[in-house]
């Protein structure tokens, strides 16, 4: 028997899981590696070269976008002041909800504890998104199916480099590295600076990490 579109969502969506955080999705390995992005808010700009490096490397349509540098401010008077800025994307959550609620097995994490889509299992419920406590993922136009950062997985992880947006940013404000690894970059940074993540409380796990910010742009 064959479903249309809209027999399929009426009926996914009584047969939707109850989601709870704690232990929903697979959990990232302990063996192997563990990616992971800090971001820090110190160094950031705002010049968004990392939002355009991530457009341009993954072909993202435009209207839609795979992160937002968020600036707020100004704050201070006269020389002093200055804007801080923040970083929107996904945040490849170990205990994703995401994965919890997809009935097609479209939304996954990889060997390297990398969140992706799978575009042509993904039929547009959308219940990623509602689930999705960071607002991050969206529908792309061109494909209809959901999107969003999969920290460059397929466009330059697979070939041994490292996310575009980390390239690219001109104050070396992001770090990328296997939480695994003792002596990778990002762990290095974790033992040096406070670091905080959002949402911890909703049991998430997220992995991108963030230096709290400073003075951020002068102007």
């Amino acid at each position: 028997m064959s479903l249309s579109r809209r027999e399929f969502l009426v009926t996914g969506s009584l047969a939707i899981p109850v989601l709870t955080l704690t232990g929903c999705g697979a959990q990232a390995s302990s063996e192997g590696r563990n990616l992971a992005l800090a971001f820090d808010q110190r160094r950031c700009i705002g010049c968004e070269a990392c939002v355009q490096a991530c457009r341009q490397t993954n072909d993202v349509p435009e209207g839609v976008t795979r992160l937002n540098i968020v600036r707020t401010g100004p704050f201070g008077e006269g020389e002093e002041t200055h804007y801080r800025f923040d970083r929107e994307s996904c945040v490849h959550c170990e205990t994703a909800a995401c994965i919890a609620v997809c009935p097609t097995g479209a939304c996954f994490r990889d060997e390297d504890g990398v969140v992706d889509v799978v575009a042509n299992k993904c039929v547009g419920c959308q219940y990623c998104i509602a689930a999705c406590p960071y607002r991050v993922r969206y529908v792309d136009p061109v494909t209809k199916a959901v999107d969003k950062c999969d920290l460059c997985r397929k466009t330059r992880l697979s070939a041994g480099l490292p996310p575009a947006c980390v390239e690219a940013c001109p104050t070396k404000a992001l770090t990328f590295g296997d939480l695994n690894d003792p002596n990778s970059d990002i762990v290095n940074l974790l033992r040096a600076h406070q670091t905080y993540r959002d949402k911890v409380d909703l049991g998430t796990r997220p992995k991108l990490y963030k230096v709290p910010h400073g003075r951020g742009e002068v102007i």
